[in-house]
C-alpha cells in the first residue's frame, strides 16, 4: 500500500527531495527514486509504495545477519520489501531488491503491518527484528513505524544495511535502532561506482555517525576475487576500521557467483585467511570469516587473554556455545564489547 514518505522535502521548483538515503533523489511528479519504491504523486507529495508489504520474512538465528556480538544464539525476525537504492552486480536477493526497477515500479509482498510484526515476536518470544533482504532505509516510514512500536514492547531493532542512510534519517531512527550490520563492500570508490551504483564516502560517514550515536555496529565485507581482494585494499580497510574503534567486529564473507557476476569464481579460502590476518594485524579485536565453516576464525576470543569466549561452527556461524559471564571473559573478567542482553 502507499503511504506518505515524510522523510522528504518539497523544493521551490515543485520537485521533491527524498532525504531517506544518500542517493538524495530529486523527483518530479510521477518519477520513481533509484530504489523503485518512492514516487512523487500528482499532489506533489512523495509516497512509499511498499508500506506494510513484506516481500520476505523469516525467523533466523541472529548470527546469520551476521551479528556475533548482539544477543548471541537468539532468534531474530527478518523482514524486507522489494526495492533497493543500490544495484550491486553480485546481489544475492536481486529478485526482490531490483524488481521495481526492472518492472516499472511494480511491487509485491504479503501484508504485514507493524502491529502484526510485534504480535509475531511476542507470541514466539523473539527478542529482536532485522530490517534486511533489501536496503531498509528505502522503506524508511514502514520501518520507522514498526521500530517505534517494537521498542515500546521491549523488542530490539536491527538494520542490515549498505550504510547509505542520510545523517537526518539516522538521527530520527537513533532512539529505536539498537544495532546495525553495515556492508563495507570495498575500500575503493571505483568499485562502488562501477559495481554497486553508489559511492564509498557516504558509507564511511554513516559508519562513523552510527558509532557516535551509540548504535552497536558490526561490518561485513564480501570479498570478491579480482575486485576488492587485494592485500593493499584490505589493509587500508582494516586500518580505517581500527582508527574508528578496534572493537568493531569485521566479518569477511566468502563470495559465491550471483546475478550479474556468475562468471566470477568463489573466494579462495586462502584469501579469507589472509584477510583475517590483516584485520588482526591492524589491531582489530574481533575478526571473523563467513560463508565458510571455519570454527577457529568464526569464534570470539578475549582480546586480553586470548580465551575463546564464544564457540561458533557452521558456515554461517550459527552453532553457538557462549561462555561469557555477564558479558565478560570467564577467565580474566575482561568486558567483551557487544550487546549481550
Amino acid at each position: 500500500m502507499k503511504a506518505l514518505a515524510w522523510m522528504s522535502e518539497k523544493k521551490d521548483n515543485g520537485k521533491v527531495l527524498c532525504k531517506a538515503c544518500n542517493q538524495r533523489c530529486v523527483l518530479d511528479k510521477g518519477e520513481l527514486g533509484k530504489c523503485g519504491i518512492r514516487i512523487v504523486g500528482e499532489d506533489g507529495n512523495l509516497y512509499l509504495t511498499t508500506y506494510g508489504l513484506a516481500a520476505a520474512y523469516n525467523v533466523d538465528p541472529v548470527e546469520k545477519k551476521p551479528l556475533y556480538h548482539f544477543l548471541p544464539s537468539t532468534p531474530i525476525l527478518s523482514i524486507g520489501t522489494v526495492g533497493c537504492n543500490m544495484s550491486c552486480k553480485f546481489c544475492q536477493n536481486w529478485e526482490i531488491s531490483q524488481h521495481p526497477q526492472t518492472h516499472n515500479g511494480e511491487v509485491f509482498g504479503t501484508t504485514l503491518m507493524p502491529q502484526t510484526i510485534v504480535n509475531i515476536c511476542k507470541t514466539h518470544g523473539i527478542p529482536s527484528i532485522a530490517y534486511t533482504y533489501n536496503e531498509p532505509v528505502v522503506f524508511f516510514e514502514y520501518a520507522y513505524d514498526t521500530m517505534k512500536l517494537v521498542k515500546e514492547n521491549g523488542i530490539k531493532n536491527v538494520f542490515v544495511s549498505s550504510g547509505y542512510e542520510t545523517k537526518e534519517a539516522l538521527e530520527v531512527l537513533k532512539p529505536y535502532l539498537d544495532a546495525m550490520n553495515i556492508d563495507l563492500k570495498a575500500f575503493n570508490d571505483e568499485f562502488y561506482k562501477n559495481i554497486v551504483g553508489a559511492r564509498l564516502k557516504p558509507v564511511l560517514k554513516t559508519i562513523e555517525h552510527a558509532k557516535k550515536l551509540g548504535i552497536w555496529v558490526e561490518l561485513t565485507t564480501l570479498i570478491i576475487p579480482g575486485y576488492n581482494d587485494s592485500k593493499k585494499e584490505l589493509e587500508k580497510a582494516a586500518k580505517w576500521i581500527a582508527s574508528i574503534d578496534k572493537d568493531i567486529p569485521w566479518h569477511l564473507s566468502r563470495f559465491f557467483p550471483a546475478w550479474k557476476m556468475q562468471d566470477v569464481p568463489p573466494t579462495p579460502v586462502e584469501t579469507l585467511k589472509m584477510a583475517y590476518e590483516i584485520g588482526k594485524e591492524a589491531g582489530l579485536n574481533y575478526v571473523y570469516v563467513g560463508n565458510l565453516d571455519d570454527e577457529d576464525r568464526a569464534s570470539t576470543y578475549c582480546p586480553s587473554c586470548g580465551y575463546r569466549v564464544i564457540d561458533r561452527s557452521g558456515h554461517l556461524g550459527q552453532y553457538v556455545i557462549n561462555h561469557l559471564e555477564d558479558g565478560k571473559c570467564p577467565k580474566c573478567k575482561t568486558e567483551i564489547a557487544g550487546v549481550w542482553s
